[in-house]
């Protein structure tokens, strides 16, 4: 529609915006329906296999899990890992580009960087995007001052999620540091967790109630619905391993020794960045 096209064009001019979620029905649906940048990805992507299909109307897919599907309004950060985004295939030209990117940025300096966001502000209604252009433009203070509004619903921070945060990306440093030749160029990681507001029980609840509530929490699916003492259910995961390469690729040229250190690095940045948010927090 034109109305999606104006909204899409509006989205790809500003590096920060907020986008409110219709009152009216359900606050998921809405979410789905609203999102323009994600309905248009989709579109042109559809588009483009139509034109490639060298068959018609037979047409071939990649079947992707969808991460946020748990989750009645995801809050999504999306990280750009490492010191180094080329792959060694990459054209001089390419190499030099990505080479740029992460020397104006905080790749090259704390070995991550925001490559996208979109956090639901509770107070307002509404979600606030980060896109990889502001991301790029970010300074090391900068960049944890997007991590805490990632944390942060417009009402408070979502405290609850850091040490789930923090024992997930401390397992995945631990694996990575033993992995020997792998290196992950331009891959990233993903954090994941629910902006709908927690419910919460009062000292004097009906005994019924709080029962009815734990059974709710105890799915993991249902994590966003866990009382105050139980975390959210929170989501980490490493994504976009296109030019990822190890040893045991036989069709690469290059073979790397030792763990990616590029990538260990932004990790353990992004761990104790993560940590200072909390302990100031907590002060």
């Amino acid at each position: 529609s034109h109305k999606l096209e104006e909204e899409f064009e509006w989205l790809k001019k500003s590096e920060v915006l907020y986008y409110t979620v219709e009152k009216k029905g359900n606050v998921s649906s809405q979410f789905k329906h609203h999102n323009p940048w994600s309905m248009k990805c989709h579109q042109q992507q559809l588009q483009r296999m139509k034109e490639n299909a060298k068959h018609r109307n037979q047409y071939k897919f990649i079947l992707l899990e969808n991460l946020t599907s748990q989750y009645e309004v995801p809050c999504v950060l999306d990280l750009k890992m490492g010191t180094r985004q080329h792959g060694d295939d990459a054209s001089e030209e390419k190499k030099a580009n990505q080479i740029r990117k992460c020397q104006q940025s905080t790749s090259a300096v704390i070995g991550v960087r925001v490559c996208g966001m979109q956090v639901y502000q509770a107070g307002t209604g509404q979600l606030m995007f980060m896109n990889k252009y502001h991301g790029r433009k970010l300074s090391v203070q900068g960049f944890k001052e997007a991590l805490y509004q990632f944390f942060h619903n417009g009402k408070y921070l979502r405290r609850e999620l850091f040490e789930s945060v923090i024992k997930k990306l401390t397992e995945l440093k631990s694996v990575l540091e033993k992995q020997e030749s792998y290196r992950f160029y331009s891959s990233s990681l993903l954090i994941i967790y629910d902006g709908k507001e927690r419910q919460e029980v009062s000292v004097d609840s009906d005994p019924e109630d709080l029962e009815d509530l734990s059974e709710e929490s105890s799915d993991e699916s249902a994590g966003a619905y866990a009382y105050k003492s139980t975390a959210s259910t929170v989501d980490v995961r490493m994504i976009d391993f296109a030019h990822t390469t190890c040893k045991y690729y036989g069709e690469d040229s290059v073979v790397h020794e030792g763990q990616d250190t590029g990538y260990v690095f932004g990790l353990q940045n992004l761990i104790d960045i993560i940590k200072e948010i909390r302990d100031e927090s907590s002060e």
